[in-house]
């Protein structure tokens, strides 16, 4: 694919579209690097550019002069606690080839193989970019895990000349009905680079001198309503009632619509802490919001009080993760909830880009 001779955004292991949904919300597009086909699929359905091509061989020479911003989420599965975390292993040759690169030495290849897992080194991309075309900014997302290494990344971004943010942010406190915890790096040459405000908080806050206050966390019923295909009877026993589909918003939560459960496939556990949300298996009722969509979301289950079992559905699961219901995911059913779990939430994506990009904003406008 030809580059544009316009600054570009370039989004390093792009998936199926997580950050590029996000930036469509602000009227900016970007161009994708991507070598999973399904996800290459899914992106092109959606209308977002796209080169399918391994981001750790891909030369930059192309893009020199021509990139205004830099996005990158590098794969999690050797980080994650979902997983076997042989990156927890390899992180100090991590930080031993971000230390090279910072030098101008790239050392990656023959650092890969004394890697537990030659995937953890796919951490280090991001920098080696950075450093190669100088973008404006940069935004970064990863389990909670990497935020050492994305601290080192950021140390090395200063030394150049940026202004940096690390830090975990929760996917709740930005108005999505998910209590996804992850690690972010927000980079700037032009502005200070600073986290997003907060659009939600648990419980939320009162109003004072100074604003409003935050609205609470949304919940589950409040994006889906009640799980779809399910029907719910209002009144009681006494008064008499009327049966109505659950596919409406959320006051249609009364009742035993409200012990609805959603609990993850892969075991449960009940009482956990909302506000430090991981990769613990465990469950939520529907008026809560949902614990962490991963990639294994097709085994979770809603469950509750005489309704029937069910799997949560790929549209229910893009909707947690704040992708329209219909999103035109390809591959196979596996696939496309990996997709879902593995992306940036569109609307987390959007709060953390919009303070990074007010100039773009304004030719856009």
């Amino acid at each position: 694919m030809a580059t544009s001779t316009q600054p570009q955004i370039l989004d390093l292991f792009a998936g199926p579209g997580g950050w590029s949904e996000g930036l469509r919300t602000l009227g900016l597009r970007d161009v994708g690097i991507e070598i999973d086909p399904a996800a290459c699929a899914t992106r092109a359905a959606a209308g977002h550019t796209t080169i399918r091509a391994d981001v750790a061989t891909y030369p930059t020479a192309p893009f020199r002069g021509k990139v205004s911003g830099l996005i990158a989420s590098p794969p999690c599965q050797t980080f994650s606690a979902a997983g076997l975390r042989a990156g927890n292993t390899d992180l100090p040759l991590c930080h031993q080839v971000l230390d090279d690169l910072t030098r101008g030495h790239d050392t990656r290849d023959s650092v890969r193989a004394a890697c537990t897992d030659p995937r953890s080194l796919l951490v280090v991309e991001p920098l080696r970019y950075a450093l190669d075309l100088r973008p404006e900014w940069i935004a970064l997302e990863e389990v909670p895990a990497v935020l050492p290494l994305f601290e080192h990344t950021a140390w090395s971004l200063a030394a150049a000349g940026y202004s940096t943010w690390t830090g975990v942010l929760n996917a709740a406190d930005f108005g999505l009905a998910q209590t996804r915890r992850r690690a972010f790096l927000i980079a700037s040459r032009t502005c200070p680079a600073l986290p997003p405000e907060p659009t939600h908080a648990d419980g939320g806050t009162a109003a004072d001198l100074f604003g409003d206050g935050l609205p609470v966390w949304r919940s589950m019923g409040d994006v889906l309503g009640c799980p779809p295909g399910e029907v719910v009877t209002r009144g009681n026993h006494t008064t008499g009632g009327s049966r109505f589909p659950t596919t409406g918003p959320s006051w249609a939560l009364t009742g035993r619509a409200r012990s609805w459960l959603l609990r993850s496939g892969q075991g449960w556990k009940s009482g956990t802490d909302r506000s430090v949300d991981s990769t613990s298996r465990f469950e939520r009722v529907i008026g809560e919001p949902s614990f962490t969509i991963t990639g294994t979301a097709n085994r979770c289950k809603w469950v509750g009080d005489g309704v029937e079992e069910r799997n949560l559905t790929l549209a229910e699961a893009a909707v947690l993760q704040s992708f329209p219901g219909d999103y035109p995911f390809q591959g196979s059913r596996t696939s496309r909830f990996q997709q879902i779990g593995n992306a940036v939430p569109p609307l987390l994506g959007a709060a953390v880009l919009r303070p990074l990009v007010p100039a773009a904003l304004e030719v856009a406008a």
